[in-house]
């Protein structure tokens, strides 16, 4: 019965996540033991060196995760035959957003592990960097990362926004106001490709 079994599996798993997510919201990672983590998800010591090393292999497979998940949301705007607009990716972005609160709320906050947000920062400036580099060729590459810093911290600042009203905003409203703002900042961009027009 390997369905079961795969679920029981996930079960665990995601009780750790959520003790572990928890957890790092009040005290930073090294002041967390497996024994407290372990009383928080309800589960032994056993059970959870049978999935991971250490809290520090916890923490770096859920970040890994998170960066796959993340990539494949990004990756229609790397292909350019892709059928998905801008905006059905921004709001596919904003949903994966939602269903990963904890996270979000984590790597924002005060214990939140900062190479993780430059990780996911320098990903999404490498799939955005290619995108708009396609649709504005005439803007060199030091202006579309002056761009992508604008962009992205506001995203960034959409997104401690969103956390602050509890998401109460659907993801799709809110991908549309960051389309919005963003596609404000692109005349930024235009501007210097009609620049450099002979």
């Amino acid at each position: 019965m390997p369905g079961a079994k795969d679920h029981r599996v996930w079960v665990t798993q995601r009780l750790i996540r959520e003790a572990f997510t928890g957890l790092l919201k009040q005290k930073p990672i090294q002041s967390i033991s497996i024994k407290e983590l372990c009383e928080v998800a309800g589960i032994n010591r056993g059970t959870f060196y049978a999935h991971y090393r250490d809290i520090y292999d916890l923490r770096e497979k859920i970040e890994s995760d998170m960066y796959q998940d993340v990539l494949g949301e990004l990756k229609p705007l790397l292909d350019s035959d892709a059928k998905a607009t801008q905006r059905e990716i921004t709001t596919a972005v904003f949903q994966w957003m939602r269903e990963n609160r904890d996270m979000c709320e984590v790597v924002l906050g005060e214990y939140g592990d900062r190479s993780f947000l430059w990780k996911m920062l320098d990903l999404g400036r490498m799939v955005c960097q290619e995108s708009y580099q396609r649709m504005f060729e005439g803007a060199s590459p030091r202006d579309i990362s002056w761009f992508y810093a604008y962009a992205s911290w506001g995203c960034i600042g959409l997104l401690r926004r969103w956390l602050w009203e509890d998401m109460e905003t659907p993801a799709s409203e809110v991908a549309g106001i960051a389309e919005q703002l963003i596609g404000q900042g692109m005349q930024f961009l235009t501007e210097k490709q009609k620049g450099r027009k002979p």
